[in-house]
């Protein structure tokens, strides 16, 4: 008998799982009841319903911890405060190190909790064992007690919040099938089910592994892959301690939850099975794959060494179960590029229940005010690139994404499946020069160079590893000599059109109406005056500008441009990332190596710091910008990818004499970080002004018309900020930062460390962090007092400064 759906709606959710549910009940709660849930069989069908149930509430960034502790404080509501069960138990977690570089880890992160606001304790293996009397203490060394993590029923937490939803106007209906999403001019319309169609303003892809078939029917890359999860559950064993903490023992990769006089041991094995190659089931609710004990076998006798209690019960049930994994372990949440009004929110690697509340909070504050309530860049679905909705890709990749859970998150931690996707044109020319490299985006990027007889791979540790004297002399090479860096992973997008000045300038927070051969660096602001990008705009003549960013942001803010477009504009935007290689070359004789190769006159009065011109490279013609992000003379040397090779070997015969050599991104970092120079996503995203920045220098508050942001920069430089961004070099030469490290002023936390490198320069280790202060506080004043940061637990003075450490006044780059 056929379902009565209604004819519209002003928001459709496809899936019945956890998130779908969230989503429901908090677009109901901001007041938006015209909502239809749509799920093919019943709640929970899906993943949902075999999912553990863990609620962990740390998480590797702040935003994520604070969605995560969200979700701890719903479902605990829920149940207290509104009478829905939810089997909710704050039964606190236990995470284990059997060795010093897992201990280090465990107290690494124990350290950025503390800067999240979590509730954490670092303990000795015998305070671990304390609270955990099934474990055997062999091999321990220490771990980490969170006391406000806990674990809840899925289904029972599911129906919950459908059940609050329902109270609240929101429908939903079961056995109703979504066959396709309908679009229309771009824009999502409605769901085609197999009931009848369904109008909508707004269309919300909530729908796990299947998710991805959906967007890819139209055109929308949503990607991710299922992989078979494995959990085993106990019968009953005798003398139990009702309510044991959620132990995690990464290095064996399990984890365990007691459950009613049993324990349910579940994997993260490194190496996974994908699932689904050839097409998901969609008439198999409640889906149970078949046991592979062979594959388990390795995993389970592990944790019969550290839980002996394991090797005397008997097993009441062997689960193996799909879930979807994404190709960075991040779920992917938020407005598709390619189709605006559909939204969406999958890929959760497995942590959907610790996530569901706080995801489907931010996603119905996403779509009811037109934009995210906070930095959401972790998570948004415009991180991923087109190709990722390859399947082939997607299938590799999973392999390995499933085990990077448990696995060591070793700074520098490079992925090893599904490579060699991007490869510049001069990629073999680096690999024989001895490249290792690393992969962003699907770009083969060379990260550090191996001199002759030493193997181009990564040692890891969290102390110095092996290449880090490589990559000081390469940096040296920059401050010194001179050196290449390949930058063609750069994105690159050709704007272009009567109205291309007239758009960009209103989008730039700096003045990009100047005249042709000029390279402006600039900010894109949102309407609240956050960093939504940083970027330069290079106008290459009347009507045509090259907009270069990260490849990181490559789709993201190329959708800037065309949602802040306004209709009829004469404009066009072409990617055109893959017609360029970029060779840079930087360093105080790069003018040596490179004029040899042109006729173009190189001289600081003729082509001064921040132009840019077209000029013979070779045989090539390259379009040649003098700008860095390195702090050093140099010109970014943009190459028809056809010419590349030639125009590289070219660079290299001439650069011999001068020792030109070969530099990686690492030494690009420490570079860029002697100079303070902002990275986005870690020292500035959207929830960052250039006030608190620290770069005001590059808004052009009077010029006409305006830009996106500028009321919001006005109000705040009235008001006055309320931190500032503020570089800091170690005084002790040895330790090392990487991020997230916790930073005191006079024994007070004030901040955390946005991002960290070595200064070999400088000799230090160098990061920066947002500082705290009343509105009215000089400027000045702010770097006063007793700096000192955590590393791995322990406090290192440092010297707080707003210049920076290396060549603060910018003389080098203008020899």
């Amino acid at each position: 008998m056929a379902k009565q759906i209604p004819e519209r709606a002003q928001v459709v959710i496809i899936g019945g799982g956890i998130v779908g549910a969230s989503v429901a009940y908090h677009l109901a709660e901001l007041g938006w009841s015209d909502v239809v849930l749509l799920e093919r069989h019943t709640l929970t069908s899906g993943t949902t319903w075999h999912a553990a149930g863990l609620v962990g509430c740390l998480r590797a960034t702040q935003n994520m911890t604070r969605l995560a502790a969200y979700s701890a404080e719903l479902y605990e509501s829920l149940e207290r405060d509104m009478g829905h069960a939810t089997g909710f138990r704050k039964v606190g977690s236990l995470s284990v190190a059997d060795n010093p570089e897992r201990m280090e880890e465990l107290v690494r992160g124990a350290s950025m909790a503390n800067a999240f606001d979590v509730d954490v304790e670092v303990i000795t293996a015998e305070d671990l064992c304390g609270r955990y009397p099934l474990l055997n203490p062999e091999g321990i060394v220490g771990g980490v007690w969170l006391p406000g993590d806990g674990q809840a029923s899925p289904v029972d937490t599911t129906m919950a919040l459908a059940a609050v939803a329902k109270e609240n106007g929101v429908r939903i209906l079961e056995g109703v099938s979504v066959e396709r999403i309908r679009t229309a001019d771009g824009r999502a319309i409605g769901v085609d089910t197999d009931q009848g169609p369904i109008d909508a303003e707004h269309v919300v892809t909530a729908a796990g592994m299947w998710s991805h078939q959906l967007g890819r029917d139209i055109g929308v890359n949503i990607p991710l892959h299922a992989c078979e999860h494995f959990y085993l559950v106990t019968e009953p064993i005798p003398d139990l301690p009702s309510g044991l903490p959620v132990l995690r023992d990464t290095d064996n990769c399990i984890y365990v939850k007691e459950e009613a006089g049993r324990l349910l041991v579940g994997a993260f094995e490194p190496v996974a099975k994908p699932f689904g190659m050839e097409g998901l089931p969609t008439d198999r609710p409640f889906m149970q794959l078949d046991e592979d004990w062979e594959h388990l076998a390795p995993v389970y006798e592990a944790a019969c060494e550290r839980i002996p209690a394991l090797s005397d019960v008997g097993i009441r049930l062997f689960f193996n179960g799909p879930e979807s994994f994404t190709p960075d372990d991040r779920y992917l949440l938020g407005e598709t590029p390619e189709v605006r009004n559909h939204w969406v929110a999958t890929g959760f690697n497995s942590i959907g229940m610790q996530s569901a509340g706080g995801a489907g909070k931010v996603l119905a504050e996403w779509i009811v005010n037109g934009r995210p309530p906070m930095d959401l860049w972790d998570v948004d679905v415009r991180r991923m690139q087109p190709f990722q909705t390859n399947r082939r890709y997607l299938h590799d990749r999973s392999v390995e994404a499933l085990g990077l859970l448990y696995a060591m998150h070793w700074p520098f931690r490079q992925v090893e499946t599904a490579r060699g996707v991007r490869r510049s044109p001069v990629h073999d020319r680096l690999v024989g020069l001895g490249a290792c490299h690393g992969e962003g985006g699907g770009w083969e990027r060379p990260n550090w160079y191996a001199p002759e007889g030493v193997e181009p791979v990564y040692e890891y540790t969290y102390g110095r590893q092996n290449w880090f004297e490589h990559s000081a002399a390469e940096h040296r090479a920059c401050r010194e000599g001179a050196a290449y860096f390949d930058q063609t992973s750069l994105a690159k997008l050709l704007v272009q059109g009567p109205d291309a000045c007239c758009v960009l300038n209103r989008i730039s927070s700096a003045d990009v109406d100047v005249e042709p051969g000029t390279s402006v660096y600039t900010t894109w602001l949102n309407d609240r005056g956050g960093i939504e990008a940083d970027l330069t705009v290079n106008r290459l003549d009347e009507e045509r500008f090259l907009v270069v960013t990260a490849f990181s942001t490559q789709v993201k803010d190329a959708n800037w441009i065309d949602r802040h477009t306004p209709d009829g504009a004469r404009m066009t935007v072409t990617d055109v990332t893959s017609g360029y290689a970029v060779l840079g070359v930087f360093g105080p004789k790069a003018r040596d190596i490179v004029a040899p190769l042109t006729d173009a006159d190189l001289s600081n009065e003729a082509f001064p710091f921040g132009t840019l011109q077209e000029v013979d490279l070779a045989y090539a013609r390259a379009i040649a910008i003098r700008r860095t992000y390195m702090g050093e003379l140099g010109w970014e040397l943009y190459v028809p990818t056809e010419f590349a090779l030639g125009a590289f070997d070219a660079l290299w015969e001439s650069g011999a004499p001068a020792g030109l050599t070969p530099a990686g991104y690492h030494a690009m970092n420490s570079l860029r970080m002697e100079k303070a120079y902002r990275h986005w996503g870690d020292d500035i995203a959207d929830e960052d002004t250039p006030l608190e920045a620290g770069l005001s220098w590059g808004v052009a508050f009077d010029k006409p018309g305006g830009f996106i942001g500028h009321d919001a920069l006005v109000a705040q430089r009235e008001a006055g900020v309320v931190r500032r961004l503020v570089q800091f070099r170690l005084d002790d030469p040895e330790p090392l930062l990487y991020h997230d490290e916790p930073v005191f002023r006079d024994g007070t936390l004030v901040g955390r460390i946005t991002s960290g490198m070595y200064g070999h320069t400088v000799g230090g280790a160098l990061g920066m962090a947002y500082v705290g202060c009343e509105p009215d506080t000089p400027r000045a004043q702010v770097l006063e007092g007793s700096f000192d940061v955590d590393v791995n637990g322990v406090r290192i003075p440092a010297t707080a400064s707003y210049r920076p450490f290396y060549d603060p006044d910018s003389l080098q780059l203008r020899l």
